[in-house]
């Protein structure tokens, strides 16, 4: 076990260019979370080439790392269903309402200042608000990771499956597809948004399912061994298919650079997107003997704190920027430079306050549930 552990600052490595790649997919934004509308094509070229990039590890990536992590766990401690699940729930339910209760009324913050707190406030006062914030994880952008994931790891042992006959792992293609036909009717017919919310959450944890596969695949091939050799093909291949599935995801980027809007992920656009993580993870994979710096397993242990924690610092730094008529003096490209100068720091820096806010360690995942406090310290690491 501890030759795989020296082995792992490659995945160590990947974690944190995913934590990037999230800061940069919203930090790349006006303040509406839109490519910018009201500008000429030329001054929103590099946020949405900034965008593209940060595409290459977005949210996917983190439920690809997330769900190799659990076939290693899995595979080591060879735990029982019920056991596995109340780890995963432990790790990933607490937090998330707290976050959820959190970012519920932090936006209050933003709503105000962009003057839309009346309508906000009176949706918190709403059931069926917080019923979709804890189920679909609507209290903030990023938070629907969180239960999605929790509801994916509900499937692991259909996952180990993969583990035994990594072939299975090529069934990722096949639930990306049947989710994108279902996906596809459900935005097709007229029925209340909620329900429809409902139902294509729904369809995503099957289709992300195949992540697991392809995950558990791959973790059974790495921990049976790859030569040097056999690893640098790996990821020279990678490195093909990943700029391949980045040119099959132009033309998605190219209509929001020369109309202004996010277009429908259809085709190729879709399938670029969502196969992305698969093959960066394997170019990381591949460069497992390279020579990593240490310094990326110390920065990763807080990049589950820089995915939670990165959106109040934008929400931050806009308040502050449009509220100070800055907004109306930066263009696209400054605001956007900026806002990635100020927000990816500083969710580096507010993780590891908050690591040593020992009460609130919990809360990305450094340290003791509320609940096992009396066993010991608060602080203790898990």
């Amino acid at each position: 076990m501890s030759s795989q552990r020296s082995r792992l600052v490659w995945f160590d490595a990947n974690r944190v260019c995913a934590a990037v790649g999230v800061v940069l997919i919203h930090t790349t934004t006006d303040f509406a979370g839109r490519p910018f509308p009201g500008v000429e094509p030329g001054e929103r070229f590099v946020p949405v080439l900034l965008r593209s990039i940060g595409e290459f590890s977005g949210s996917e990536m983190f439920f690809f790392f997330s769900l190799f992590l659990m076939a290693m766990r899995v595979d080591r401690s060879r735990p029982g269903y019920r056991e596995a699940i109340s780890v995963q729930a432990g790790r990933l339910l607490v937090p998330f309402a707290f976050w959820t209760v959190f970012y519920a009324f932090f936006r209050l913050l933003k709503a105000d200042a962009f003057g839309y707190a009346p309508q906000y406030l009176a949706s918190l006062g709403e059931a069926e608000t917080w019923v979709s914030y804890f189920l679909l994880g609507r209290s903030q952008y990023h938070m629907h990771f969180l239960p999605t994931l929790f509801a994916i790891f509900l499937f692991f042992p259909v996952m180990r499956i993969a583990m035994r006959y990594p072939v299975l792992g090529v069934m990722l293609f096949a639930t990306l597809g049947a989710m994108d036909h279902v996906q596809r009717y459900f935005w097709s017919i007229d029925i209340d948004p909620l329900t429809r919310a409902y139902l294509v959450r729904i369809t995503k944890v099957w289709g992300y399912v195949g992540y697991g596969l392809a995950a558990f695949a791959i973790y059974s091939l790495w921990r049976d061994g790859l030569p040097r050799g056999e690893s640098k093909l790996i990821r020279r291949g990678a490195f093909y298919f990943a700029s391949m599935v980045y040119i099959a995801t132009l033309p998605f980027f190219g209509k929001a650079l020369f109309d202004g809007v996010w277009g429908v992920r259809t085709g190729w656009d879709y399938y670029g997107h969502f196969l992305m993580p698969l093959f960066i993870f394997c170019i990381f994979m591949g460069g497992q003997f390279l020579d990593w710096s240490p310094r990326w397993s110390r920065l990763a242990k807080y990049t589950f704190g820089v995915y939670l924690v990165h959106p109040l610092i934008i929400d931050l730094f806009d308040v502050a920027v449009f509220r100070s008529g800055l907004s109306d003096l930066l263009s696209p490209t400054l605001l956007v430079l900026a806002r990635l100068a100020v927000v990816l720091p500083a969710a580096f820096g507010l993780a590891l306050l908050i690591e040593r806010t020992r009460p609130l360690a919990w809360t990305i995942g450094l340290g003791e549930p509320p609940w096992k406090w009396s066993r010991g310290a608060p602080a203790g690491k898990s």
